[in-house]
């Protein structure tokens, strides 16, 4: 390790996840314990953020804009409230949507009839067609942070299944040609790779199938990545719409040859899954553990005195002051009605990445010591150098996140030609790709014979089944590999 005197004083514990009945129910015990989200508010699917967890969101959301806005995007905020005049329009959109709407029916008597935004490609292409003249307003790209709503019909399930969706933050986006929109949605898969790794969050990325893209899109790509009970979650999608929506509001430009010509659009979105998967993938049986860039507490200090002080907590808010000016978040927790064994447990509740104490051998050595939430290593370091040492614990610990993470994905990624042994895969846990002709009702065959979802077919690799026949339909070549998975 670089940081001179950093000494390891106890090696890497196991962080075992044994002791729940299911996946759900340690979520759920977890993000209510450490204050992160609270979901007894009574109104089904409608949960409340508590301070710590609305603390993680603005450090997520903060990574979020600014990605956006360094690749020229500009933020908006519409209204909740869609006309059905507008919403109704795009007829793919509406059957992919229509039964999941709230619709608004009180004090509306003798008006049009509005509805709460299920999504807001309807309510933004009115704005472009009068925001949007020539061919230099184009690319013409904008993204907003809201809340959009669902009549979810399946269970909910708090931060994963919602109905209303609090930290929705969808992209809009217009362009001159098909070109230049797909080009848009490359990007667009650029800015989610780099939120998903900066977030220590493993992905696969697919095409979804024709059966299952957006409502009104030409095609779409999504992120899944696998939750601890081997169900894969949607993490983000982006979908290129072409002209589906700009014909329909009649959203045009002129172009350089003088003629008007429709915007060809793109849409992509994430939303608070990023943090339900934060949350659940690097989590263990004490609870959280949240990356360093992005924990509201980066590190919280305990002075370990019993009895008299010995100038053990004028030392700690000493190194404390001197983190904060290095601008590290430093909590000091000098409660004296708990004893440094609960203090210990209750942080590590809350997913901080380090933990620094302080007793009086510490202060006799002028030292510290640094325990790592990740493996629970401990170390100790010299007064001198307690930032450094700090920034590279931070800097070890989120790549040792990220790597575990990974690795415990692709561990989950099977391929298989043989129907009763996908089965047993995906009742194993795991996401698993099979030989799939493209045809739309042999697919549907597999989902129906493996009892599985499709999350289509990978674009993180380019490899193709080789002499392989579709798993449902033997008189077809296989053409791609379809990966399926059980999914929330």
């Amino acid at each position: 390790m670089a940081t001179p005197g950093l000494k390891l004083i106890r090696g890497p514990q196991g962080r075992p996840r044994s002791r729940w009945a299911s996946f759900i129910e340690w979520f759920n015990k977890v993000i209510i314990d450490a204050d992160v989200y609270d979901y007894r508010y009574p109104v089904k699917g409608a949960y409340v953020w508590r301070p710590y967890g609305v603390a993680i969101r603005r450090n997520v959301e903060s990574l979020i804009r600014r990605l956006h806005d360094e690749s020229g995007h500009q933020e908006v905020l519409f209204p909740v409230f869609i006309p059905y005049e507008f919403f109704s329009k795009e007829s793919e959109h509406i059957r992919g949507f229509e039964n999941e709407v709230f619709w608004v029916s009180k004090g509306m008597s003798g008006e049009e009839r509005l509805i709460l935004r299920p999504t807001s490609e309807t309510a933004i292409m009115p704005m472009f067609k009068l925001w949007i003249r020539d061919h230099t307003d184009l690319p013409f790209r904008v993204y907003q942070i809201v809340s959009v709503f669902r009549a979810e019909t399946k269970m909910t399930h708090p931060m994963i299944r919602v109905r209303e969706i609090s930290m929705f933050k969808e992209a809009h986006t217009a362009h001159a040609d098909r070109e230049d929109a797909e080009r848009q949605v490359r990007e667009a898969v650029g800015i989610y790779r780099r939120i998903f790794d900066e977030l220590c969050i493993p992905y696969l990325i697919s095409r979804r199938t024709e059966w299952d893209k957006f409502a009104g899109a030409v095609y779409t790509i999504a992120f899944d990545t696998l939750m601890p009970d081997g169900k894969t979650m949607q993490i983000g999608t982006v979908h290129y719409l072409g002209e589906n929506f700009s014909r329909v509001f009649d959203v045009e430009y002129l172009g350089k040859d003088g003629k008007m010509h429709y915007v060809h659009t793109t849409s992509y979105g994430i939303s608070e899954r990023v943090i339900a998967s934060m949350i659940a993938i690097h989590g263990d049986d004490r609870g959280m553990l949240l990356p360093p860039r992005y924990a509201p507490i980066q590190v919280v200090a305990i002075p370990i005195m019993y009895g008299e002080d010995q100038g053990i907590l004028s030392y700690v808010k000493e190194v404390s002051g001197e983190l904060a000016r290095a601008g590290v978040r430093v909590h000091v927790d000098d409660r004296r009605d708990k004893t440094p064994g609960w203090k210990y447990y209750y942080w590590e509740l809350k997913g901080v990445p380090i933990r620094l104490e302080v007793g009086p051998g510490d202060v006799k050595d002028n030292t510290v010591t640094l325990t790592r939430r990740d493996t629970f290593e401990k170390y100790t370091a010299p007064r001198g150098s307690v930032v450094e040492a700090v920034e590279e614990l931070m800097r070890l610990i989120e790549d040792n996140m990220r790597k575990t993470a990974w690795e415990w994905l692709r561990s989950h990624v099977k391929r298989s030609n043989n129907i009763d042994e996908v089965k047993r895969l995906l009742n194993e846990g795991n996401v698993v790709e099979v030989p799939w002709s493209g045809d739309e009702g042999c697919g549907k065959r597999i989902m129906e014979l493996t009892e599985a979802d499709a999350l289509g077919t990978p674009m993180d690799s380019d490899e193709k089944p080789s002499d392989l026949r579709d798993l449902a339909c033997s008189d077809r070549k296989a053409e791609a590999w379809l990966r399926l998975s059980r999914r929330y």
